[in-house]
């Protein structure tokens, strides 16, 4: 592994609002920052009361403005809701801000329902259908003007943002190998393909001008605390979340419940533990056994890490926690 990263949902917990979240989201990356952390992406969701990064290229300009070394990016722009050049000239303005530190994870889903995704005012199901072309319309904008080329951004023609694509299922995995771009797989809610998207990825992977090899790095979830149940208890808080999603509840992050999981029947638990089967929760001892285990399944280049936690110091805490663990498993640096 050459780096660890962190993914935040810019969270809106019960109690305040989108003002203390994106607040608190610099709070988290000037940590990461100074914890090593490779990268800080935020994440594009419509409709949800408890995620504030929904306009991601503007939350970001607030991250990048906030620290000083970290890469700041999209994990990831729904392209699908936007034209290309549009996300083009974003990203571009961003790199113009913070020249060298930007990427640009780019999804197909509209990630929010569907009756919102109408109100985005595109035509999903072409731009879906078009997601591989509208993909290569967007490096273009970011690359060098072509001969002839006589559509261009400004800013974002020339910008060293670098391109992902986002996944959580082999579609992703085919494009990114034929595109010769990184990979991440979102397994943190979405754990089924993991094995079989990585694998994919690796074989069908084609060199690029930027990229000689595949590089890939699933997210998971990762609760650190000084205890065992102490952990337990802060990621009680993601966990009443998945099981509000899966009652169609739209509500703000809940504060930890004690015991919340015993608390539940065989089948709420069952529910949880499907969504969320790639998290590590613990002390760092626990931790950090749990992710040998797993890096000795899935060989990843670097590993992205989300926390969904209700209190922003405890967050911090988890991110520090987390870093002591993740530094353990460092090989080399990224390329």
């Amino acid at each position: 592994m050459q780096a660890y990263s962190v993914l935040d949902f810019s969270s809106i917990i019960e109690g305040e609002g989108s003002k203390e979240a994106l607040a608190k989201s610099l709070q988290l990356a000037q940590a990461a920052e100074e914890h090593g952390y490779y990268r800080f992406w935020m994440a594009e969701h419509h409709n949800f009361p408890a995620i504030a990064s929904s306009a991601t290229s503007v939350a970001l300009a607030s991250i990048g403005a906030g620290t000083k070394t970290i890469r700041i990016g999209a994990g990831g722009v729904m392209l699908p809701n936007h034209s290309p050049l549009v996300i083009a000239e974003q990203f571009g303005t961003l790199d113009a801000l913070y020249p060298g530190r930007v990427d640009l994870g780019l999804g197909r889903a509209p990630g929010t329902d569907q009756a919102t995704a109408r109100a985005l005012r595109r035509d999903l199901r072409a731009a879906a259908e078009s997601f591989p072309e509208d993909v290569q319309e967007l490096q273009m904008y970011l690359g060098e003007p072509q001969e002839g080329q006589r559509i261009k951004a400004y800013p974002g023609v020339g910008s060293e943002v670098q391109t992902w694509i986002l996944g959580s299922s082999l579609y992703g995995a085919q494009l990114a190998a034929y595109l010769g771009v990184p990979y991440s797989f979102a397994s943190h809610f979405a754990p089924n393909m993991l094995h079989d998207a990585l694998r994919v990825y690796r074989q069908q992977f084609k060199s690029s001008a930027d990229w000689q090899k595949p590089y890939a790095m699933p997210a998971v979830n990762m609760v650190v605390a000084e205890t065992d149940e102490e952990a337990r208890y802060w990621f009680s808080t993601h966990q009443q979340s998945v099981l509000a999603l899966f009652r169609n509840r739209n509500e703000k992050l809940q504060a930890p419940i004690e015991g919340y999981y015993e608390s539940l029947n065989a089948s709420e638990q069952h529910a949880v533990d499907g969504h969320l089967r790639y998290s590590f929760v613990g002390s760092e001892k626990t931790v950090a056994f749990q992710l040998e285990q797993f890096l000795n399944k899935v060989p990843v280049d670097e590993l992205m890490v989300h926390a969904r936690i209700f209190d922003i110091d405890a967050r911090i805490k988890s991110l520090r926690h987390s870093a002591n663990v993740l530094k353990q498993f460092l090989t080399s640096s990224p390329s």
